[in-house]
């Protein structure tokens, strides 16, 4: 059987300009199967939504870095509504962290900043089912959120203050950077 012509055999995705090399995405999907995560994880980690950057510089874009592994998240919220509009993320780190991440920016979709501040990490690591040793990722996705409001209120001081689900003080040294 030629690998050339049979890109896809036995269920391995093999590469059509090298034959005998896999695809980089299944070795990992594999590893991750074994190791238990779940089928909502590996979605988003392998088609990972809103990924990429708004312009921090934009008045209606609260920008917010936090952790390690990195977690950028970007937020656009509109001037009127005082709703989410858009958001998008940029995450340096394994999977569970560019699932949460993803996730997140899901959730995010036509939220106001006072809802959007009241998203916890329990809310992500259950609708990921997430394992306990990856907690740590949705609990940066939480912090993300929050770092971007308060970015957004810094640069708006007009905008409605929002307690964060009463955790604001736990994020004032927090900013972006452009």
């Amino acid at each position: 059987m030629n690998p050339v012509r049979n890109i896809v055999r036995s269920g391995q995705l093999l590469s059509a300009a090298r034959p005998g090399l896999r695809s980089p995405a299944l070795p990992v999907l594999t590893v991750a199967a074994r190791r238990g995560y779940h089928e909502k994880v590996l979605d988003h980690y392998t088609n990972p939504r809103n990924v990429g950057s708004l312009d921090r510089k934009s008045n209606d874009v609260g920008s917010g870095l936090v952790g390690a592994p990195a977690i950028r998240l970007d937020i656009q919220v509109d001037e009127k509504t005082g709703k989410i509009v858009k958001s998008a993320f940029k995450t340096f780190g394994c999977g569970s962290a560019i699932a949460s991440s993803s996730y997140l920016t899901t959730l995010l979709a036509g939220k106001t900043l006072e809802e959007a501040g009241k998203i916890q990490n329990t809310q992500i690591a259950n609708e990921l089912c997430l394992p306990p040793v990856k907690l740590h990722c949705s609990l940066l996705a939480e912090d993300a959120i929050k770092a971007a409001i308060k970015n957004y209120q810094s640069k708006r001081p007009a905008a409605a203050a929002t307690n964060l689900a009463d955790t604001s003080k736990a994020f004032e040294s927090v900013s972006a950077q452009a």
